[in-house]
């Protein structure tokens, strides 16, 4: 009959660690206000503005009523302070503080309330969820996405036949603006698609988004990997089928990032590593040198004009507008608010009032002037450096410097260069799903630079190495 020593070898058998219902839940919540943030627009035409509104406020009721009692519960486990994004909260306070200066104050108020509800959202899921908690939470936001933007095309095209505007108002008599629709019907025609965002831009950025997230997951050795195939699939579908220029450009630059990243992780001596980076410092170069020589035929490729399709007279417009106020600019909106005096009818495409200077640095440069510009400068940047860090250099706590490289750890800098890029033409970068990923990326990183490794990531393994349990 065997008997248990009394002076194990090694620790007695016990049953795997599972997650608490608790924690279960919380992932859940986490997973509602990414797809909240990400397909914002969807609520807004769902619900209307003061629906969106109400949305948003109650999740981040939620948030403080989970993330208040668990810090009070683990005061043990000292909040990271230091680990903040500072810069991303300045430019935060910043915008608070322009109201005192703004020419459009009722806006700058009810777009900051929206800024700071997305910023709140962004710190609560980087502090409750571990590195590889984010990305299957964000895989599943993705997924929500694509799936009802597949059905509510299907919905229009084959049972509504007809296009369909936001919140299902009727079509009026009469020939309007197909802008104005929530969803155009196009799925099986040539015209470009909405999905449930309602925009044409929006939906192949998400579809872009879910392309890395389940790339990275695939590469992780994640489960049910023919089902992921199959999402990619989809979203490399509605990608297509949205047809934006900016996001296949976007896609050059991430496969040209990709490639630097998994060059600097195969060098071994830092000769190589300062190749790779001459050699992505030329091809960039070349890049952006052949962009301006051959952009009118490189915008003809594109379906583009050579105004990019009107955007050179709104960079002139709000140009004119913004240097009236260089230094602390004419107060934050981040979207123009259409309704308010100051933006209604300013700039018009398509007899519609635009909401954003379609470039995030001359958009922060009309709201926040050269300090705004400044503050933002260093938030991305900032991210840059560190993601980028992130994902070539191998982790590390202790002697071993053989341990694997994660696929994770090379998402964040994926996502910055898209972002980045996408600032060039849009200003999604500094509104709602741009701002939520700057602030939860700055914020993890800075918290946890090592995927399953630290008190963060709730594993076994700290700083100075695995605990180890006293045998009596």
């Amino acid at each position: 009959m065997a008997v248990y020593s009394k002076h194990p070898v090694t620790e007695p058998p016990a049953a795997p660690a599972r997650e608490t219902t608790g924690h279960l839940m919380v992932r859940a919540y986490a997973v509602v206000t990414m797809f909240t943030v990400l397909a914002h627009t969807a609520v807004y035409n769902l619900l209307g503005a003061a629906g969106a509104g109400i949305v948003m406020v109650l999740l981040t009721l939620g948030i403080l009523g989970i993330w208040v009692p668990a810090v009070a519960r683990h005061r043990p486990t000292r909040f990271p302070w230091r680990r903040l994004p500072w810069a991303a909260l300045g430019y935060v306070a910043l915008a608070l503080l322009s109201t005192l200066w703004s020419r459009w104050p009722g806006a700058t108020l009810l777009t900051w309330t929206l800024m700071a509800v997305v910023t709140l959202n962004a710190l609560f899921i980087a502090t409750v969820l571990t590195w590889q908690e984010i990305v299957r939470a964000l895989s599943t936001a993705l997924k929500l996405v694509l799936g009802l933007s597949l059905v509510i095309e299907l919905w229009v095209a084959l049972v509504l036949r007809r296009p369909l505007l936001p919140n299902f108002a009727p079509v009026p008599e009469g020939k309007i603006d197909p802008h104005l629709y929530w969803v155009r019907g196009n799925l099986f025609d040539d015209g470009r698609i909405q999905g449930i965002v309602g925009n044409a831009h929006t939906m192949a950025m998400m579809c872009l988004f879910a392309l890395l997230v389940f790339g990275v997951l695939f590469a992780a050795g994640a489960r049910r990997r023919g089902v992921l195939i199959v999402w990619a699939l989809l979203a490399a579908v509605l990608l297509v089928k949205a047809a934006s220029a900016t996001v296949y450009l976007s896609i050059a630059v991430v496969m040209v990032v990709l490639l630097a990243a998994l060059l600097a992780r195969a060098s071994r001596t830092p000769g190589q590593r300062r190749a790779v980076y001459l050699i992505a410092g030329a091809v960039a170069v070349v890049g952006v040198t052949g962009a301006l020589l051959l952009r009118d035929r490189l915008l003809a490729l594109l379906g583009k004009g050579s105004d990019l399709t009107g955007r050179l007279e709104i960079w002139q417009a709000v140009w004119q507008r913004a240097i009236e106020r260089p230094v602390l600019g004419n107060g934050f909106s981040s979207p123009w608010v259409p309704w308010d005096a100051a933006f209604d009818g300013w700039i018009l495409n398509h007899g519609l009032t635009v909401f954003h200077a379609h470039n995030m640095w001359l958009d922060v440069f009309l709201q926040l002037g050269g300090v705004g510009v400044a503050l933002m400068f260093i938030a991305w940047m900032a991210l840059t450096w560190r993601a980028w860090f992130f994902a070539v250099d191998r982790p590390r706590w202790d002697l071993d410097a053989q341990r694997p490289y994660s696929p994770v750890a090379l998402l964040p800098i994926l996502l910055a260069a898209v972002l980045l890029f996408e600032g060039l033409a849009e200003s999604a970068p500094i509104v709602l799903w741009g701002w939520m990923l700057l602030v939860l990326l700055s914020f993890k990183i800075k918290a946890v630079p090592l995927i399953g490794v630290g008190i963060g990531e709730r594993t076994p393994v700290i700083s100075h190495g695995p605990r180890t349990r006293r045998v009596p």
